[in-house]
């Protein structure tokens, strides 16, 4: 079962994109694309909030989240959190088509 986190970062002054700017050069953001059992890193800024970032992160599952965050990149991302002076609010998602009760209205 794959696993999706939204996590939306905020700070002031531009600082969020800032971030993504350095996880991106620093080498970070492509390190943990490529560990075994992510599906998706990617940033979005959105149109309405020019202070946040939106990360969509996806994994195959628990046990490939867990080992990311027990992974030495997350000490050198949470030092950069910091460095921003960033804030998160994080969602959580499975895939729709793990719930059946939804497949009625997917339009396949």
């Amino acid at each position: 079962m794959s696993l999706t986190i939204n996590l939306y970062y905020t700070g002031k002054n531009g600082s969020a994109r800032r971030f993504v700017e350095e996880m991106e050069k620093s080498g970070i953001a492509q390190h943990i694309r490529e560990e075994e059992g992510n599906e998706r890193y990617e940033y979005f800024f959105p149109v309405n909030d020019p202070e946040t970032v939106l990360l969509i992160d996806s994994w195959t599952d628990q046990a490939a989240i867990d080992k990311h965050h027990a992974s030495p990149m997350m000490a050198e991302l949470a030092k950069l959190r910091e460095k921003y002076d960033l804030h998160m609010k994080v969602e959580r998602y499975v895939p729709a088509s793990e719930l059946k009760s939804d497949e009625k209205f997917i339009r396949k």
